[in-house]
């Protein structure tokens, strides 16, 4: 697989372009092209804050960086020298999450949101002719109108007036600085602060099928930079939404909590959409370079491309009805031909029939690359890899034989893989498959495989018994189909069996839970788990005993020992409504609010759009500030943190990997390229913040240019990412209450189980 080459090409085919196509700006090109992404080595650590920094951000020259810390401090570097120019005490008094240079300021202005629910602005001016040490300056604007913590900051290009916080009562706030740079006082005849853009408090869905209505706490934001109408927000469900800020009702305050309004679409892989878990949300939202893309990247899940206006009647959107309709069996009756788009000549008149010979014939040992490693039985990734290429990179060159064939292949390896939601790609493989091809075979076997291992029993029969259909009388069909037809009846078996252990209540007979057991519940190690049935959060109302003396260890905690030495007892009552209200003197403190949702009204699902790439690899469960970017003006590769200290760089179009970093002794958060310069700023749980620069002697898939054997190594690290996704744990109390264990509200005493987690 190292043999193969990069979309970007290599030198010979740049210079060609750029005899041919004047048009092309060669600077960006260059900016992030794949020999440069594989030298990307560690240059330098920025030292000068003392706790987990959570965010960094360019200004708009790429000469300046800002970063905010749990230090509760904002620090400018210097780009050119590497050096800390500012390190500002902001007075705020939690974990600082998002910072940001106000646009068109001089980058004068900056801003910044933390877990207090402040929003504080400075004036760096205020620092000139001090030393580092002189660094308490007052906020030139102070927002304290949300009730939780403000985890994203948005500005938009050329608009140095108005900064968006999104934070997680579920409201998106915008801050006119023109019309004043705090909250009204407390006492005021206009006590609430209306500046409320989006009032999500009754805007979570459980799934596709179920109407909003408890709080969506937003993690992320985005403005578009081309389209600043346009924006991007996501939050503790599995969808992210596209809103238009000229469609949008008159800003609003928090005394009335008021239905979500319509938003310009849904962005949620397909096999998301249904899942109905709890503990699933997104992590960061971001637009694409090129404006017409988006990025979500999920907690305890994958990051996924999205195209922003799929064309009508694409296979990109989906409805409700359109789910059900993948995973049962429907016959097809006509072929779907796939053309070529390739034509006969480039635009310039030059003959490309050898070109397309050649890339069918790269086409076809890929294939047999990924045909072999099913049938060896080995090197699943790779194999999977080949027909991503094939499928990905030259899908639209390619006839529908050959299409069809590696379809149905990818679909065997993935199967064979295992890796988190793979069987729900290999449905949608075999879904294209029986769309070129609807007598296929391979295609119904492997469909009635996946179904079976998500638990869908009855539709994999019916897969099963299309199958035989096609070749009754053939003994080696019929035998393959009959072992599929008893593996599935055993798993029906072994499922009746675990639901019936399930049903004796363990705790009755003695047992003490833990205050992990109480809070989680695990979701298992494979696909089927994810398929199964959820509570209804509206009719749980349950006390629960929670005996801490058995439950937690206080060695090496400093633990009230009061606390831990007796029970305690929660009367958990979980509701549609759970939005955190602290009680701030400009947030809503108790108010009657209308219903969220007029059950007099049938509700209809909305329109979503699917995934158009997925990106895996890494882990994403022990933080909720990790993000997903582009990197380069031109946006072609994707990366992401990861929870084992570590980064990933993949290719935008095929999501092949690239590169891995190590870029934290615990997990990366950060990721932030230069605007300009083939340089990347990452950071996370330690306090300093990394230099990636394309220094490495030789290109390499890891970092440094290692010669070891860096594929196993590669490949070892993925698989052991991919079992901590799939031992994720799935939260079952209300959101509400877990909140009051971060934020340390509890009254009883100094128990604080989630003092150092920042998910």
């Amino acid at each position: 697989m190292e043999t193969l080459c990069f979309h970007d090409g290599n030198i010979t085919d740049l210079i060609n372009r750029r005899t041919l196509d004047v048009r092309n700006d060669f600077n960006s090109v260059l900016q992030m092209q794949s020999s440069l992404v594989r030298r990307l080595s560690l240059e330098r650590e920025l030292e000068g804050h003392n706790g987990c920094v959570n965010s960094v951000a360019w200004n708009s020259t790429g000469s300046l960086l800002i970063s905010g810390s749990d230090d509760t401090r904002i620090n400018v570097w210097s780009y050119s020298s590497r050096k800390l120019l500012h390190s500002i005490e902001t007075g705020h008094s939690t974990n600082i999450f998002c910072t940001k240079f106000i646009p068109e300021t001089s980058d004068e202005l900056v801003v910044s949101g933390a877990g207090d629910a402040e929003v504080r602005l400075f004036n760096l001016s205020r620092l000139n002719g001090r030393g580092l040490e002189e660094n308490v300056i007052s906020p030139s604007a102070l927002f304290q109108c949300h009730t939780n913590r403000v985890k994203k900051l948005a500005v938009e290009v050329g608009n140095p007036n108005v900064v968006w916080s999104a934070s997680e009562d579920g409201t998106l706030r915008q801050h006119d600085l023109r019309e004043g740079v705090s909250c009204p006082p407390v006492g005021s005849s206009d006590q609430e602060c209306r500046n409320i853009l989006l009032d999500l408090r009754c805007g979570a869905k459980k799934s596709l099928a179920d109407p909003p209505k408890q709080s969506l706490a937003l993690k992320s934001c985005d403005i578009s930079s081309t389209r600043p109408h346009l924006l991007l927000v996501g939050g503790s469900d599995a969808f992210a939404r596209l809103y238009d800020r000229r469609m949008l009702p008159p800003l609003s305050s928090s005394q009335k909590k008021l239905p979500p309004p319509p938003c310009v679409n849904y962005f949620c892989p397909m096999h998301l959409s249904d899942c109905g878990h709890s503990n699933l949300h997104l992590t960061h939202v971001t637009f694409g370079t090129n404006r017409e893309e988006v990025l979500i990247s999920y907690s305890g899940e994958h990051v996924y491309l999205m195209d922003v206006n799929p064309a009508p009647g694409s296979e990109m959107s989906y409805t409700l009805g359109d789910v059900s309709k993948l995973m049962s069996f429907n016959p097809m009756t006509s072929r779907v031909e796939l053309h070529s788009s390739v034509s006969g000549v480039f635009f310039n008149g030059f003959p490309v029939r050898n070109q397309v010979a050649a890339k069918l014939d790269k086409c076809r040992k890929l294939v047999q690359i990924a045909e072999k490693s099913l049938k060896e039985g080995t090197d699943f990734y790779y194999g999977v890899e080949a027909c991503n290429e094939v499928l990905d990179g030259h899908g639209h060159e390619i006839g529908p034989t050959l299409v069809h064939e590696c379809l149905c292949i990818r679909a065997a390896l993935l199967l064979k893989r295992k890796w988190k939601n793979d069987a729900y790609m290999a449905i949608r493989d075999c879904h294209r498959a029986r769309k070129i091809n609807p007598s296929s075979f391979r295609a119904l076997i492997c469909m009635s495989e996946a179904l079976s291992l998500l638990g869908k029993h009855e539709e994999a029969l019916e897969f099963a018994d299309a199958a035989r259909s096609l070749a009754p009388s053939d003994f080696e069909v019929g035998e393959k189909v009959d072992n599929i037809k008893k593996h599935i009846a055993a798993e029906v078996e072994k499922a009746k069996k675990e639901n019936d252990r399930g049903s004796k209540s363990e705790h009755r007979a003695g047992r003490v839970l833990s205050l992990s057991d109480i809070i989680y519940r695990h979701e298992g190690n494979g696909d089927a788990a994810q398929d199964g049935p959820e509570r209804e959060d509206s009719d749980f109302d349950e006390e629960l005993e929670l005996d801490f003396e058995t439950s937690v260890s206080d060695e090496g905690h400093d633990f009230d020992s009061n606390v831990l030495h007796g029970s305690l007892n929660f009367r958990i009552h979980m509701r549609g409504d759970s939005a955190t209200e602290t009680g701030r003197p400009n947030g809503a403190s108790g108010l009657p609010t209308p219903s969220c949702q007029n059950d007099k009204v049938p509700y209809q699902p909305e329109t979503v759009t699917d995934m158009k790439q997925r990106y895996v690899g890494h882990c994403n469960t022990g933080t909720d500030i990790k993000q997903a970017s582009f990197l380069g003006q031109k946006g072609e590769y994707v990366a992401s943190g990861s929870d084992d200290g570590r980064w990933f760089i993949w290719e935008k179009r095929t999501g092949r990997l690239l590169k891995m970093l190590h870029g934290d002794e615990a997990v990366v958060n950060c990721i932030q390229c230069h605007p300009f310069d083939c340089v990347v700023a990452t950071s996370g749980i330690d306090s300093t913040i990394k230099i990636w620069t394309p220094s490495a002697s030789v290109p390499s898939i890891v970092a440094g240019g290692s010669a070891g054997p860096e594929p196993q190594n590669v490949l070892d690290a993925m698989e052991g990412n991919q079992r901590r996704l799939c031992r994720t744990r799935e939260t079952f109390l209300p959101f509400e209450f877990l909140e009051r264990f971060r934020m340390h509200e509890f009254t009883e005493g100094s128990l604080h189980p989630f003092e150092c987690t920042q998910s």
